[in-house]
């Protein structure tokens, strides 16, 4: 009787974590900064040197020793910012601007990732973690996670324009629309108005209003969640407490 052929593995990528991934998970550095480590042969997997980033390991196994320090798994920290209007959510900027990362001078802090992104005029509230898998949950659009902002527009839309701002519309092959989108207060010719996301695609907000040629003159994230941005000063950082993280389900 003919043996059985040994059951298909699933397709897709090996197990395991490419080795640049493995670097930024475990608090060491941005990914991007993990390819220039490997490319420099500064990295080794069991004691050999390994340029290939694209290399899968496994964190709980393997052995990855950078400049001669093996790498530990840094204590998970969780961070909101208040970020003002002229900083790029990046930790490298090709083009020399300022960053997020300025925010968090003087904390003692392991490397620390943005979650989601606010665009360099948008301000409000920003988490930053070294925690990977909450990172991802919460950045995951299957989460249906509410995000709340307020947006300061050049004009006083009537009820029939929210209505039709409600209705959503299709930019670039996207169609972008707001769980909520309400009238807060106007004065003179500016209003300000509450936009209710679930999801985050690039520049939302300010494609939906441009595309009904609204202009956008300040646009400041208040919650994700139900954590609030609160009283945290502009440009200022701090650790999440328990009660705050719970709020997010961490």
């Amino acid at each position: 009787m003919a043996s059985r052929p040994p059951p298909a593995g699933r397709p897709g990528k090996p197990p395991g974590v490419s080795l640049n991934r493995a670097l930024s998970k475990l608090g060491l550095c941005s990914r991007t900064q993990a390819e220039l480590l490997i490319a420099e042969g500064r990295v080794r997997v069991g004691g050999k040197v390994v340029r290939d980033a694209a290399l899968r390991v496994d964190l709980n196994r393997d052995r990855i020793v950078v400049d001669g320090e093996p790498v530990i798994a840094e204590r998970k920290v969780y961070v909101m910012l208040n970020k003002p209007r002229g900083l790029v959510t990046t930790r490298d900027d090709p083009q020399q601007r300022d960053t997020v990362y300025a925010c968090l001078e003087g904390l003692d802090l392991p490397f620390v990732s943005p979650v989601g992104r606010l665009d360099k005029a948008s301000e409000g509230l920003l988490l930053m973690t070294n925690d990977t898998h909450f990172a991802n949950r919460l950045m995951d659009p299957a989460s249906h996670l509410p995000k709340t902002y307020h947006v300061q527009v050049g004009t006083v839309p009537d009820e029939a324009m929210l209505e039709t701002l409600r209705a959503g519309v299709s930019v670039d092959g996207e169609t972008l629309t707001a769980n909520s989108i309400v009238l807060l207060r106007s004065g003179g010719r500016t209003a300000w108005l509450e936009i209710v996301l679930d999801e985050g695609r690039n520049r939302h907000i300010r494609r939906l209003l441009a595309a009904h040629g609204i202009e956008v003159k300040r646009l400041i994230r208040i919650a994700i969640g139900r954590l609030p941005l609160g009283d945290l000063a502009k440009g200022t950082a701090r650790h999440l407490t328990p009660e705050e993280l719970a709020l997010l389900g961490g």
